[in-house]
C-alpha cells in the first residue's frame, strides 16, 4: 500500500513540485525572444502564464499558442489592433484578456495591469486586496513588497530599451519571485 501511495504522488508533480507562474511583458512584437520565453516556461513547468501587455501586433500571438498552459493577457499601451489580437487569442484554451486582470490561483489573489496609469496602479498596490500586483510599462525588471504586497514587473522580453531580456517567475507557494535572462 505504501508503494502504491508513493507511486501516486510521485504522478501528481503538483504534490511534489512548487506551483510556478511565468509572467512577462513588453515582447513588442520580438518573436526571436518570446520564443525563448515561452520554451523556458514549459521547460520550467509553470502552470500559467501572465503577458502584462505590450506584445504589439497580433502575429506576435503564435509564440504563445506554443504555452503548455492557461495565458492570462492584459493590452499595453501599444496595442492597436486590440480587436484583431483577441480573436487570435480567442482560439487559445484557456485564454483571457482584458485591460486589467484579477486573477485568483491556489488562493493567492493576482491584479494584472500593463500600468501606463500610476493612479490606478498605485490603487491596485495600496488597496490590499491583492497579494500580487503584476505591472510592466516600464520595461525595468523589478521586485519589491509595498506593505505586504508582492510588486512584480519582469522588465522587457523584447531587450530594446535596457539591452537585457527578462522574464519573471513567481513561486505561488512561497509568495516569491525571481527574474531571469532570457
Amino acid at each position: 500500500m505504501k508503494k502504491y501511495a508513493y507511486r501516486r504522488l510521485l504522478n501528481n508533480r503538483s504534490n511534489i513540485l512548487p506551483v510556478m507562474i511565468g509572467i512577462l511583458a513588453d515582447t513588442h512584437d520580438h518573436i526571436e525572444a518570446m520564443t525563448r520565453a515561452v520554451n523556458l516556461f514549459n521547460d520550467s513547468n509553470v502552470t500559467m502564464v501572465i503577458h502584462a501587455g505590450d506584445l504589439v501586433s497580433p502575429f506576435s500571438v503564435e509564440p504563445l499558442r506554443n504555452l503548455k498552459v492557461p495565458v492570462k493577457y492584459v493590452y499595453g499601451n501599444n496595442e492597436r489592433e486590440r480587436e484583431r489580437i483577441k480573436a487570435k487569442m480567442a482560439g487559445m484554451d484557456d485564454a483571457e484578456i482584458g485591460d486589467c486582470l484579477e486573477v485568483e490561483y491556489k488562493n493567492v489573489k493576482i491584479a494584472v495591469y500593463h500600468g501606463e496609469n500610476l493612479i490606478l496602479l498605485n490603487a491596485l498596490i495600496t488597496s490590499k486586496e491583492y497579494d500580487v500586483v503584476v505591472t510592466a510599462h516600464s520595461h525595468q525588471p523589478e521586485i519589491s513588497n509595498e506593505e505586504g504586497v508582492l510588486v512584480i514587473n519582469p522588465g522587457e522580453v523584447c531587450g530594446y530599451l535596457t539591452g537585457r531580456k527578462t522574464v519573471a517567475i513567481l513561486n505561488v507557494d512561497k509568495l516569491e519571485a525571481e527574474i531571469q535572462e532570457i
